[in-house]
């Protein structure tokens, strides 16, 4: 059975992270944008990765231009943009495709295992993915929920 840890992500050097590294962890999977009406749930992210890192929850985001081109070029841009406006500390990956020809493996993983709403397409930036512990997707959530609304489940994944 295909799990979360049989894929590896581009880090925004260019090297390859397994995603084996994070086995055993709860994680959550964003694919976001730094120019975007959404862009502000990057402080919820990083409230709900402080809160419970240390209890085995792992942020993972992706930039992602698919949508209005609402992401920087320059991924030390973006990285550099999370980490001033909105103190991130979690992981933020190298941009990828999130839909189509050259959309990255991990997500047509995903979005094989949780549908959104008429498609499996994802529809905007900021669409999230909860990861259990062995690695499996429990829940895809709209690019509106809000991160605060996301916490029970995953203190319930955790405990």
């Amino acid at each position: 059975m295909t799990t979360i840890y049989d894929f590896s992500v581009k880090m925004p050097n260019g090297t390859e992270q397994s995603l084996k590294d994070y086995e055993g962890k709860t994680l959550l999977i964003v694919n976001t944008a730094s120019k975007c009406g959404f862009t502000p749930q990057f402080a919820g992210l990083q409230e709900l990765y402080l809160k419970y890192k240390d209890q085995g929850l792992e942020v993972l985001g992706f930039p992602c231009s698919q949508f209005h081109n609402q992401e920087f070029d320059n991924i030390e841009e973006t990285t550099e943009f999370c980490q001033v406006n909105y103190g991130v500390t979690f992981p933020i990956f190298a941009k990828i495709d999130v839909n189509g020809e050259n959309e990255d493996p991990l997500y047509t993983f995903l979005k094989s295992q949780k549908n959104g709403v008429l498609s499996k397409n994802i529809k905007w930036n900021f669409t999230k993915f909860l990861v259990d512990k062995s690695g499996q997707v429990v829940e895809r959530y709209a690019p509106t929920t809000e991160p605060e609304k996301i916490e029970k489940d995953i203190a319930a994944l955790l405990s």
